[in-house]
């Protein structure tokens, strides 16, 4: 199933996705599952289905999409979780995942415009595999990861890289207002199947300019989850961003910054495609 986060008149709702039309679920639950991340919580995919039959349906193409989560608790991301990021970047072999922090209010959707700040011109992309958190947890175990999963998106953790850089701790540069893209919708686990083999790509302006294998992540995602639980509750419709390969526009030479009027694209195979185009904030 794909499930995704839009407006309909002028309200935020979510729907069913399938082929090239949304279905208004939101809209026929909206008083016992007003969000997308009421409807994870509660499990209850089959009551989405099942309001399929009734619902209004729209264009894939006219929709004004949101962040699949717009609003999570917590938005976590992996740093360096592919070796090639880890050489270009020239740091050292770790125990342990990288995790910084994302807040919701630097979430953009798909169709959606990237910011790119007046303070700097260093606007990098870094496409993702996100996890979207369906049954909350402490202290997950390994074995019991994929049954705290409610499904996966594509996400570009678009990155100020100059702010990054100001100090060791680069959560400025990770968090200006509309530069995290996240959709365009999250697909189930039944239906995603194994990830392994998928391959995730980003494209600058039609342009590959990252290109690898799901499977060639540093710490896989039981790793991630596991760690990651260990220090907070995960809860239902937290986002987990789990690191992009090399290839950034940072270690380039010269640096390929994103900049006004390009287009980005992340695609993972089977999974769907996320496009922004870029815009000065103004």
């Amino acid at each position: 199933m794909k499930l995704a986060s839009y407006e309909s008149s002028g309200k935020g709702t979510w729907g069913v996705i399938l082929g090239e039309e949304a279905f208004d679920t939101g809209g026929v639950l909206q008083d016992r599952y007003p969000d997308l991340k009421s409807l994870i919580a509660a499990g209850a995919y089959a009551e989405a289905e099942s309001a399929m039959k009734s619902a209004p349906r729209q264009k894939l193409d006219s929709l004004q999409w949101l962040p699949v989560i717009p609003n999570p608790d917590k938005i976590l991301c992996v740093g360096l979780n592919y070796e090639t990021h880890r050489l270009e970047t020239g740091r050292a072999v770790v125990a342990h995942p990288t995790i910084f922090a994302r807040f919701g209010s630097s979430q953009t959707a798909h169709m959606r415009n990237i910011l790119l700040p007046r303070v700097s011109r260093n606007l990098d992309f870094e496409g993702e595999l996100a996890i979207v958190v369906g049954k909350p947890g402490r202290y997950i175990e390994r074995k019991d990861a994929f049954d705290h999963i409610a499904g996966f998106s594509c996400y570009n953790d678009g990155s100020i890289r100059d702010w990054q850089s100001h100090t060791h701790q680069f959560t400025p540069g990770k968090n200006f207002p509309q530069t995290g893209a996240f959709g365009p919708w999250m697909m189930t686990p039944d239906e995603l199947g194994e990830l392994g083999e998928l391959r995730i790509c980003t494209r600058l302006n039609g342009e590959v300019v990252q290109d690898a294998q799901l499977g060639q992540m540093i710490f896989d995602i039981p790793t991630i989850l596991e760690y990651c639980s260990s220090f907070t509750r995960l809860e239902s419709g937290d986002v987990i961003a789990t690191g992009t390969p090399g290839g950034v526009g940072v270690k380039r030479t010269p640096p390929l910054w994103m900049k006004a009027g390009d287009t980005v694209e992340v695609e993972i195979q089977r999974l769907g495609v996320l496009l922004n185009v870029i815009a000065d904030e103004g």
